[in-house]
């Protein structure tokens, strides 16, 4: 739907007023590649997407705020006084979150909104959805209450409201993405520091082509605190000959070469020759994208989702199948997954030519094997979170 339609879903659903209708956006985002290595002092290099979720929001002359979705039936009502009192276990507590962080740093909304959101995401695909939900609702409520715009404390803001108000534990990667993200670029983050910078990541006749697997992901919390545990014994044990060492990522694969016989263990061991090589990887695709070498590029994608599948294991039968199929392809450069893992998505890098073929044999083959419909995307990295002029 474009701004124009979404506006009259708001006056369908909230009448008419003399109140002026503003419109918000924020991306969803995709992990290029950096997987698991955020937790280990690794650098990730996300991409914000073209579509993601929009807010139409109209102040109103008393103290309610009422939130409601296009995707969603369920709609939340409060007042600027109350908000943030009692959870709803819905996805209104996601945007009433980040209203409870904006209170802490003293952006307290002066009088009532109505909220109309309408989301292109996938909900749990790994694209983030609710970093978009609630980077959207940020951005809007600073500019209509005269907050400071700071992008970056945007970003921050977000995380803590899925952290402390809906109880969710993510880290900063997508809130930061979706915040800061800019069109033809990836951002090289550190997600400890917030050191970023923008990397161009013009692909000209080249499309990235995401795949949800539509594989529920059941594994991802419990695996996730087991791979985090032993990327931390790694540590403790490399520690004893490099005291100085305090997180695996700050390891080249070299200096990895010449440690890893003191970790006997074997998973423990390929853990950590996955974190380290991974953050390599990332370092090689910054000079890579910075040199237009799109096949280097691709190269190091795939080498990413067969560390991840071989050496962290967190891959599944989905993804592998997945990125098999996008391989077999002539125009696709590179294929992995992106996100936790054990389902979720991939992210390709396909020639214009060949992604009418990709999205036929790809889908086709995948289902005959899996049994399951892919859903798959074709886009552009885009803009970060911004206001929508006009009705396009």
């Amino acid at each position: 739907m474009n701004t124009a339609e979404l506006k009259q879903k708001f006056i369908d659903k909230y009448g008419d007023s003399s109140a002026e209708v503003r419109v918000f956006h924020a991306p969803g985002r995709v992990n290029l590649i950096g997987e698991h290595i955020d937790y280990n002092g690794g650098y990730v290099l996300p991409a914000a997407l073209e579509f993601g979720t929009t807010l139409i929001i109209r102040e109103r002359d008393d103290d309610q705020i009422r939130l409601a979705s296009t995707n969603m039936p369920y709609e939340g009502q409060t007042s600027i006084r109350d908000f943030g009192q009692n959870k709803t276990e819905e996805w209104v507590d996601y945007p009433i979150g980040v209203l409870t962080e904006l209170q802490k740093i003293g952006v307290v909304p002066t009088k009532g909104y109505d909220l109309l959101f309408h989301g292109e995401i996938p909900n749990g695909s790994g694209l983030s959805s609710s970093a978009s939900l609630e980077v959207v609702t940020g951005y809007a409520f600073l500019s209509l209450e005269n907050g400071p715009l700071d992008t970056v404390q945007l970003a921050v803001m977000s995380q803590k409201a899925e952290n402390n108000y809906v109880g969710v534990n993510c880290g900063i990667m997508d809130q930061f993405a979706v915040a800061n993200g800019a069109q033809d670029h990836a951002i090289l983050l550190m997600c400890d520091t917030l050191e970023y910078k923008k990397v161009p990541f013009v692909t000209g006749s080249y499309k990235l082509v995401i795949g949800n697997t539509n594989k529920r992901r059941g594994l991802v919390d419990s695996a996730y605190n087991e791979r985090r545990s032993q990327c931390e014994e790694a540590l403790s044990i490399l520690k004893q000959q490099r005291p100085e060492l305090n997180y695996l990522a700050q390891l080249t694969p070299e200096q990895f070469e010449g440690l890893q016989g003191s970790i006997q263990d074997e998973t423990v061991r390929r853990r950590a020759k996955h974190v380290v090589e991974e953050n390599a990887r990332v370092l090689a695709s910054v000079d890579a994208l910075s040199s237009n070498d799109l096949v280097q590029f691709g190269q190091l994608m795939n080498q990413s989702h067969d560390s991840l599948r071989d050496l962290y294991e967190v891959s599944c039968l989905e993804l592998d199948v997945m990125v098999e199929e996008a391989r077999q392809i002539t125009g696709t450069l590179g294929a992995r997954m992106t996100g936790a893992g054990f389902g979720g998505c991939t992210v390709s890098l396909v020639h214009e030519d060949s992604v009418d073929q990709f999205l036929k044999q790809v889908g086709t083959n995948y289902k005959e094997r899996t049994g399951l419909e892919a859903a798959f995307y074709v886009c552009n990295v885009g803009d970060g979170v911004k206001e929508l002029k006009g009705d396009n």
